[in-house]
């Protein structure tokens, strides 16, 4: 992983943005290119529409344009991004205005307003009025010249380059179908007034003067540009886990400019000016605490739990929000030197690296195209040196290239997708694209993040421990109104905790917030003490009780916070506080194992903490107290070692690791970062719904593929038929409709895909339960 800038020349790495590619094969003839060129390793990425380059030594971009150019390609240098806040802005205009999807939406609206009235009068005899094929003629030229123009343009490239791909056999095989519907209207029989197309099963050789095919041309343009827009609207939100990082740091902040505060941009702040983040802010950027103590809660970068003390000398990170006091910090790095800049290289890096998700269809083509343009230059040669008429023999070529054009293709992978993801959003899953499926079926190995993912990611009261004179309610009656004066997280779970067991809770008179100790007031008459051993001892107060000690140690072994509660010169209680699992969690890793998947825990969080969450639900493999760049290096690792990694995270410092993962799951209950660097989303913030998103997403692509099969099977199959001269239009127009109707058939069979959930647990109930609430403690104690 390189942390260079990932829009500028950095030494020998260089990144070029990329337009004009229209499969991943586009992408491979792109790369083969660049390759070439002495001292040059380039990879390019159709998704993100990237190339990166590692160059031996000093090399001009604009060499590495001329290239790409010369392939006919469009590519230019990235604008370089000065500051978060300029380069999210212009992340978001360019994903506002995208000209290429607004171009292809409308050629596919006009496709479909066009086709369907020529594939209705082709294939319904009752709709064929007098002069409906010169109708026809008028409804599909648009079509087959306008709309598809993007297939013809791409196949002029290929041509050029001497290769082919889908683009090719679409462009050839509609463009045939035309050339010969015009020749059969204006030279041919076909535009006698009251023509039909009778269901006449009889196969004999014919000139085909009689015959058109804009149906089949018009319907295949309509089909694949439909399955094209999809799918570049799906490629568009490839930026979006960037621009969601960079959206998260602060806009404004407040500094100190001859002693008095100002608020001013962030992108004019310098390294070295002294800022000001009140409670409940987030802190600007980078920094070094002057004065002021605090509690950080930092979860959403470092995957840590439990909020972070912090005073005078510690460092704080950007974008982490200050739960506690008034900080005054001293930046350190600003711009793309911060920590949150360079979790957003990281995202993009890990995408662009990702291993190149070939198109299946484009996977055929690359062998199909060639072989059926070859057996139709052979048939052409055939029946001509056979002595048949000129129109004969180019009827039987034109036949092969109309019958091998892939009409059922068109359908077989929106149609699969289409019915696979709407399931998959019922079921509280959200699939990105098809591109996403093929890794599924090998995947070996679930990383699991703790916080968030496994856990609830919010503190929760989990055991209330006393001594044999006090009760669970007088403690919670009184620690709970202490609490309840404190922003500190621990301090809300505690208060949350005793409001909904006790109701409303009493006043709190002269209360005191020692910081990073604890609180300590007066309540219903009694002085009244919640906080750390340090804050007890300072009223002379020590923990005698064994009882009282052995709750203490076991939660800190655990990795758990104990919190002393005392009133009236006494400790009386233990209150045990984490970060709570959630109830479905231990059954959903059930699940994955059952499956044939290693699970392993992956987390920012402490070492006991981690462990202690791992025997509760069953997992054997931890890795913990990482940071965001070590979690990826901890994914790599394992692809190293020859596994197939899925992640399930759900926070920022997640989001290079779901990218940088064959697969990556992201819990729709964490950041928005999360969800964009993913391939799924889990809407449910359940882990059950991870085990259902694989089996999902395996069940789609075998029908993907299965489709697939079928799309080109009737096809190859007909060949034979059409080469021989054997192939009557109408016989070519019902394979075409059958094979469509076959691959619908089979994808609508995935609606009934189910959730197999474990007994008893009740998915559509299995959202995230409420946090800060006894519930925790009840079912914990």
């Amino acid at each position: 992983m390189t942390t260079t800038s990932p829009s500028r020349s950095a030494g020998s790495d260089i990144e070029l943005a990329v337009s004009g590619m229209t499969c991943a094969s586009c992408a491979m003839r792109i790369e083969r290119k660049l390759n070439k060129l002495d001292g040059v390793s380039a990879t390019v990425n159709y998704a993100t529409e990237k190339a990166r380059i590692t160059t031996s030594g000093d090399l001009d971009p604009q060499l590495l344009i001329t290239e790409i150019e010369n392939a006919g390609y469009q590519a230019t240098l990235p604008p370089s991004a000065q500051t978060d806040h300029d380069a999210s802005a212009a992340a978001t205009d360019e994903a506002a205005s995208d000209p290429e999807l607004q171009a292809l939406r409308t050629r596919l609206i006009g496709a479909v307003v066009l086709s369907v009235p020529v594939i209705a009068m082709a294939m319904i005899p009752a709709l064929q009025f007098t002069y409906w094929q010169w109708a026809s003629l008028t409804l599909a030229a648009p079509v087959i010249v306008w709309a598809a123009w993007p297939f013809h343009r791409a196949a002029w490239v290929n041509l050029r380059h001497g290769t082919a791909t889908m683009d090719t056999l679409i462009s050839v095989g509609t463009g045939a179908a035309l050339l010969w519907s015009l020749y059969a209207l204006f030279f041919g029989t076909a535009g006698t007034p009251g023509m039909t197309h009778g269901f006449s099963f009889t196969v004999a050789p014919s000139d085909g003067a009689g015959n058109i095919y804009l149906e089949v041309a018009a319907g295949v343009t309509m089909f694949v540009l439909a399955g094209r827009y999809f799918e570049k609207r799906s490629k568009r939100q490839a930026g979006a886990a960037l621009r969601a990082l960079l959206e998260l740091g602060a806009k404004e902040v407040a500094v100190i400019k001859d002693g008095h505060e100002q608020r001013i941009p962030i992108n004019e702040l310098s390294v070295g000016e002294e800022f000001i983040v009140r409670p409940g802010e987030k802190i600007a950027t980078d920094g070094e605490i002057v004065s002021g103590t605090s509690a950080i809660d930092a979860s959403m970068l470092t995957g840590e739990s439990l909020p972070v003390e912090v005073g005078p000398g510690d460092t704080v990170t950007g974008a982490t929000v200050n739960a506690g006091g008034r900080l005054r910090i001293r930046a350190t790095r600003i711009g793309a030197d911060t920590q949150l800049a360079q979790m957003a290289t990281m995202v993009e890096h890990a995408q662009s690296g990702k291993a190149h998700a070939q198109r299946l269809a484009d996977r055929i083509s690359s062998i199909f195209v060639p072989v059926v343009i070859a057996i139709a230059v052979a048939v052409l040669g055939a029946w001509i040196g056979a002595g048949y008429p000129i129109e004969a023999a180019f009827t039987a070529a034109v036949a092969v290239l109309i019958i091998a054009c892939p009409c059922a293709l068109g359908l077989a992978t929106p149609t699969a997708l289409l019915v696979g993801t709407g399931r998959g959003a019922q079921l509280g899953i959200l699939i990105k694209g098809p591109e996403v499926l093929e890794t599924t079926r090998t995947i070996d190995t679930v990383v699991l993040d703790k916080t968030g993912t496994v856990t609830t990611g919010q503190m929760t009261l989990l055991h209330v421990h006393t001594d044999a004179n006090t009760s669970d309610r007088e403690v919670l009656a009184l620690a709970g109104a202490l609490e309840d004066a404190s922003e500190h997280p621990i301090a809300t779970a505690i208060a949350d905790a005793a409001r909904t067991e006790l109701g409303a809770l009493a006043e709190v008179e002269e209360f005191t917030n020692i910081e990073g100790m604890g609180v300590q007031g007066t309540v219903e008459g009694h002085a009244v003490l919640v906080g750390r051993d340090s804050l007890l001892a300072d009223w002379g107060l020590s923990l005698d009780d064994p009882d009282l000690t052995t709750a203490r140690e076991s939660a800190q072994a655990a990795g758990q916070t104990a919190v002393m509660v005392a009133w009236d010169g006494q400790i009386r209680a233990v209150l045990v506080v984490a970060d709570a699992i959630k109830p479905t969690s231990a059954a959903a890793v059930a699940r994955l194992q059952a499956m044939g998947l290693t699970p392993v825990l992956l987390t920012g969080d402490n070492q006991k903490a981690a462990e202690h969450v791992a025997r509760e639900v069953g997992i054997s493999t931890v890795i913990a107290e990482v940071l965001p760049a070590d979690k990826v290096q901890a994914v790599t690792a394992l692809q190293n070692d020859g596994k197939v990694v899925a992640m399930v995270g759900d926070g920022v410092n997640d989001a290079a690791a779901l990218a940088s993962a064959d697969l990556g799951l992201a819990m729709g209950t964490g950041t928005d970062v999360a969800m964009q660097a993913a391939d799924i989303t889990l809407v449910r913030g359940d882990l059950n719904a991870a085990a259902d998103a694989i089996a999902l997403a395996r069940k789609t692509l075998a029908t993907i593929k299965t489709n697939l099969f079928w799309a080109f099977a009737y096809n190859v199959a007909a060949i034979p038929l059409a080469a021989l001269g054997l192939l009557n239009p109408m016989l070519a127009g019902a394979a075409m409709a059958f094979s469509s109707v076959f691959v619908v058939s089979n994808s609508l069979r995935l609606r009934a895909f189910t959730s197999r959930t474990t007994p008893g647990d009740d998915n559509r109930t299995s959202h995230t339960p409420s946090t800060h609430t006894p519930q925790g403690y009840k079912v914990a104690s």
